[in-house]
């Protein structure tokens, strides 16, 4: 039976690209059905004590969320994997991170998706719809985490963080292993510290 695997993504976040790509490659050995949402890194930071220079990123990551939540309410949920894929691709395999903006508009011609639709990166508009997503994905894991989070069914959790993302067979072992830790009752935390930077291979 496929499970359906609900994945709540900032665009700008590398370590939510790399779980993106080991979640649509899991979908070539497991039967999973992956369904992507809106998360924000800059509703999550509202309101800290930030460095200048997360506090100036934050400013700036809302627009791609807010292009990612019109999208979805004018194209439909499905128009979502497309742009952030061809996001990801230009941001964080590229490299191409001076000007948020101008790559989420280009990754909009690369879809064929609506141009006009960068026009809700500077507006408020979505942003009753935007924290409506990101606290759908948030509650249930809480918000001492950002992201990925992922729910499959009743269990919500945060990661995993892998890199690079794993391919073929240890993609799909992988996923067996994160559920089966995170449907276990009481089971919080494993972690260690990170000596690799994120990869896009």
């Amino acid at each position: 039976m496929t499970q359906r695997v609900d994945l709540w993504v900032d665009p700008i976040c590398p370590w939510a690209w790399i779980t993106s790509r080991w979640l649509l490659e899991t979908r070539r050995v497991r039967d999973i059905d992956v369904h992507l949402h809106t998360m924000s890194l800059s509703v999550l930071n509202d309101g800290r004590d930030l460095p200048a220079e997360y506090a100036d990123l934050m400013a700036r990551a809302w627009g791609p969320v807010r292009v990612m939540i019109a999208l979805e309410k004018r194209e439909g949920p499905e128009s979502l994997e497309p742009f952030y894929s061809a996001f990801g691709d230009r941001y964080h395999v590229r490299a191409q991170r001076d000007d948020l903006l101008k790559v989420a508009r280009e990754a909009l011609n690369d879809v064929d998706l609506d141009s006009s639709l960068i026009d809700a990166a500077t507006s408020d508009e979505f942003d009753a719809e935007l924290r409506a997503s990101h606290f759908a994905g948030m509650d249930p894991v809480g918000f001492d985490v950002g992201t990925p989070v992922i729910h499959v069914g009743d269990v919500a959790f945060f990661g995993p963080v892998v890199t690079p993302a794993p391919k073929g067979e240890a993609a799909g072992r992988l996923f067996d292993g994160v559920l089966a830790v995170a449907s276990t009752p009481g089971f919080y935390e494993l972690k260690r510290t990170r000596t690799e930077d994120p990869s896009f291979e």
